[in-house]
C-alpha cells in the first residue's frame, strides 16, 4: 500500500500560481490560459470521494450552488467555486453533477490491503510500522477521524494529530475512552480536547446504566485510507509491544466506519469542550 505524501501548496494543480485569475483564489488558482479540462483535473485533485458525492446529492435535490458547497470546510469551498467556474460547469447542472459522480466513482477506487506491525526493536521486516501513521495523517488533505483506548503523550499521534487539528483545512474527529483517560497516569479528556481544539473529541458515557468502553483503534483519513490496529496512542504501542494492524484503501469502507461512528454518537459519546 502506498501512504500519501503531503502535498506542497504550490505543487497541487500542476500549473503556475503566478499571474493567476481574480475568480480563481486560492492554492488551486489557475492562470488566464489553462482550459476546462485541467481546471476539471484540478476539482478532481480537491475533493475526497465523499465531498464529491455530497455535493452531487444536494444538486441533484435541487439546491442552490452555494448551499451544495457549503458541505465542504470554509477554506476549502472558494478553490472548489472557482474551479467548478473555470471549469464552465456552474450554469450547467446536470453537467457539474456528472462531473462530481465521476470524480467520486475515481476516488472510491480500492487500491489495496497490507499490514503495520509493531515489534521490539526492528524485529518487524515485511511491512510499515506502526509509527508510519504520523506520515499518513501528517498527509491529510481533508480529514482525520481516529478511536482509541488509551491516548498518552508519549505517543507520535499527540503531536500529530494537534499538527492536524491546527490546520485550516482539516477536519479533525477523535474518540477516546472516558474511564482510561480518567487514570492518573494519562492525560485528561479536557486536557486532550484542549490540545487537539479546534478538532472535536467525544468521549465515552453510559448507556442503559452502564458505562461504555471505548476499545476500537482506527485512523481514517481523508474518508478513503483507513487503518485498523491493536495498538492504542501510547509509547510502548508504536515501539515496545507486538501489535497488527490492517491496511486498507478503500473509501466505501472508510465510509462505512466514520458513518457507523457518527451515527452511534449521540448514544455513547459526549463531546469533551476544547476551551
Amino acid at each position: 500500500m502506498r501512504w500519501p505524501r503531503r502535498r506542497r501548496a504550490s505543487g497541487r494543480t500542476g500549473s503556475s500560481t503566478a499571474g493567476s485569475s481574480s475568480t480563481c483564489p486560492g492554492r488551486w488558482a489557475l492562470d488566464s490560459s489553462t482550459d476546462a479540462a485541467a481546471a476539471v483535473r484540478a476539482l478532481g485533485a480537491l475533493l475526497t470521494r465523499a465531498e464529491a458525492d455530497a455535493i452531487a446529492a444536494r444538486l441533484s435535490a435541487g439546491e442552490s450552488f452555494t448551499s451544495a458547497l457549503s458541505t465542504l470546510g470554509s477554506s476549502r469551498r472558494p478553490d472548489a467555486s472557482a474551479l467548478i467556474t473555470s471549469a464552465g460547469l456552474r450554469q450547467s447542472r446536470n453537467t457539474l453533477v456528472t462531473v462530481l459522480r465521476a470524480i467520486a466513482g475515481a476516488r472510491g477506487v480500492g487500491t489495496g490491503v497490507g499490514t503495520l506491525w509493531t515489534m521490539p526493536g526492528h524485529l518487524a521486516q515485511t511491512s510499515p510500522l506502526t509509527t508510519s501513521l504520523t506520515r499518513l495523517i501528517a498527509g491529510a488533505r481533508a480529514s482525520v477521524v481516529c478511536s482509541t483506548y488509551n491516548f498518552q503523550q508519549t505517543s507520535g499521534l499527540w503531536t500529530a494529530l494537534h499538527e492536524a487539528a491546527v490546520r485550516p483545512e482539516l477536519v479533525v474527529r477523535v474518540y477516546i475512552d472516558a474511564k482510561a483517560t480518567a487514570q492518573p497516569a494519562s492525560p485528561d479528556a479536557a486536557a486532550i480536547a484542549r490540545h487537539l481544539h479546534p478538532g472535536v473529541v467525544l468521549r465515552t458515557r453510559t448507556f442503559q446504566g452502564n458505562q461504555v468502553r471505548n476499545h476500537a483503534k482506527f485512523v481514517c483519513v481523508d474518508h478513503r485510507f483507513l487503518v485498523v490496529t491493536s495498538a492504542n496512542f501510547s509509547w510502548s504501542a508504536e515501539y515496545g509491544n507486538v501489535e497488527l494492524g490492517i491496511t486498507i484503501d478503500d473509501a466505501d469502507v472508510a465510509d462505512s466506519v466514520e458513518r457507523e461512528m457518527r451515527s452511534a454518537e449521540t448514544a455513547v459519546y459526549e463531546r469533551v469542550p476544547g476551551r
